[in-house]
């Protein structure tokens, strides 16, 4: 059972740039996919940005491309989205995932699914 913990968000003004990070425990985390999704009030949950096992491998969504960076430390059992240039758009929950399975090729999308979650962190932006 991996057990994810997020942290990092906060009140930001537009513009500005928010750090997310995941600390991941149990489980071999440097075999797992990791992935950012978010939640706004009133949507549906998406898909925010995806990182492969290795770090090899990412993939944005196109509201996050140019101003999001995600990155991984296997060492350190941590994920981190990097955020600049924040949008009053990008308010939202967001979700640090992981997924079991894609060690040492992937068999599924870094879009999803994704098997475990966290119980996500609150980013504001204010216009």
């Amino acid at each position: 059972q991996v057990h994810l913990v997020e942290s990092g968000g906060g009140l930001v003004q537009a513009g500005g740039s928010l750090r997310l990070s995941c600390a991941a425990s149990g489980g071999t985390f440097s075999r797992y996919t990791m992935g950012w999704f978010r939640q706004a009030p009133g949507k549906e949950r998406e898909f925010v940005a995806g990182i492969s096992w290795s770090g090899g491998w990412t993939y944005y969504a196109d509201s996050g491309k140019g101003r999001f960076t995600i990155s991984r430390d296997n060492a350190k059992n941590t994920v981190a989205l990097q955020m600049n240039s924040l949008k009053p758009e990008d308010t939202a929950v967001y979700y640090c995932a992981a997924r079991a399975g894609d060690y040492p090729f992937p068999t599924k999308p870094l879009t999803g699914p994704y098997d475990y979650w966290g119980q996500g962190t609150q980013v504001t932006v204010s216009s």
